[in-house]
């Protein structure tokens, strides 16, 4: 199959789920022998090959801005796509779905993984949250398929809307790495930070995160992995409420990344909002023991493989957790090899290719 994926970042992968998606995705399904080719916005993506892990590269511009990049960059991309002959369309986030007719106009095949209900996110003014609503009415009617990563959003899509989904998992295939020079760098020992991975926005919560080490009496330090490019207020705010003990390293990729999520002593996922969080289902593959706010998504994907908090307590309620946690090594060990085997089982980027191209080659009547 001749498959596009359009409406991420690009790759390689330098931001967030859904660009690591495309990258991890394409990868396999080239390895499988389609073709594929991922559109990548200009102003983000600065690597300059032609290809990466034998997925072609589109490059085209955008306006960067907070309520238009997407949207435009998707537009420009689907437009592009109808003269390729591409077979199917793989399009991502909900708020693109009023461009997904366009390569169906061309008699492609259109999915769209719709991402978690982003409509709930604080960063929107009404009018945007308004649109994004539109948006997901829509993606039930433009595309050929939707997809949901949770089955959350997949039942709230069909209470909502009337609408039934394909749901297909987020994968989570990484590799530890040993101690070295980011734990350095950052003066951490193994096995003595909490870790948070994520954006610095306000529905993602590490205010939580922040303010439950102000409750605590431990020399584990706190260490905030992230940033984000229209919050610099709620980022001001939570470094200036921070203790010495908190740590912002600002974005990690790469081995960085892996490095400081090989060696915490647990991982935290605060976000109040979102579907399957990327970050979290790698933080279990790593080994760590996970912490959640009791979201309906954030309980779905750690199942029996880790610990809750209530999010509507905030910063205490998640401190008694840790504090649990950390006074407890034993059963500390035990989320990690819970959450483990729990990936393993259930999130391999393998089997979400397989998942993948089952539905592209149903969406284009073949059998598999």
């Amino acid at each position: 199959m001749k498959i596009a994926l359009i409406g991420t970042r690009g790759i390689p992968a330098s931001y967030g789920g859904f660009e690591t998606c495309a990258e991890e995705l394409g990868a396999r399904l080239v390895m499988r022998g389609h073709d594929v080719t991922v559109y990548c916005r200009t102003h983000h993506i600065s690597y300059s090959e032609p290809s990466y892990r034998g997925m072609h590269l589109v490059r085209l511009p955008t306006i960067t801005n907070k309520y238009l990049d997407t949207i435009v960059h998707t537009a420009l991309s689907s437009a592009h796509a109808m003269g390729q002959g591409y077979d199917v369309v793989l399009m991502f986030i909900a708020g693109n779905s009023p461009v997904s007719f366009l390569p169906r106009l061309a008699r492609q095949r259109v999915a769209l993984n719709v991402d978690g209900l982003d409509w709930k996110r604080r960063k929107w003014p009404p009018l945007a949250k308004k649109y994004i609503q539109f948006a997901e009415w829509l993606a039930t009617k433009m595309p050929d398929a939707v997809i949901t990563d949770s089955r959350g959003v997949q039942a709230y899509y069909r209470e909502r809307w009337k609408a039934e989904t394909t749901y297909i998992a987020y994968g989570a295939d990484v590799g530890p790495l040993p101690p070295g020079d980011y734990l350095e760098r950052f003066g951490l020992e193994p096995r003595n930070y909490i870790l948070f991975v994520g954006r610095l926005v306000p529905e993602n919560c590490a205010h939580h995160l922040v303010e439950a080490f102000k409750h605590l009496k431990t020399d584990m330090k706190c260490v905030i992995v992230g940033d984000a490019p229209y919050a610099t207020e709620y980022i001001a705010r939570l470094k200036a409420s921070a203790g010495s003990n908190v740590i912002f390293t600002g974005y990690l990729f790469g081995e960085g990344y892996r490095e400081l999520s090989s060696h915490a002593y647990a991982f935290v996922e605060t976000s109040e909002v979102g579907g399957t969080h990327p970050a979290l289902l790698e933080a279990m593959a790593f080994g760590n023991v996970v912490i959640v706010n009791d979201t309906r998504e954030n309980l779905e994907t750690i199942g029996e493989a880790g610990c809750v908090y209530l999010g509507a307590g905030g910063g205490p309620e998640l401190a008694g957790v840790l504090e649990d946690l950390m006074n407890d090594p034993k059963r500390a060990e035990e989320y990690r090899c819970k959450a483990r085997e729990r990936v393993n089982k259930h999130f391999t980027w393998d089997a979400i290719t397989d998942e993948y191209e089952t539905l592209f080659r149903q969406l284009l009547g073949k059998n598999k």
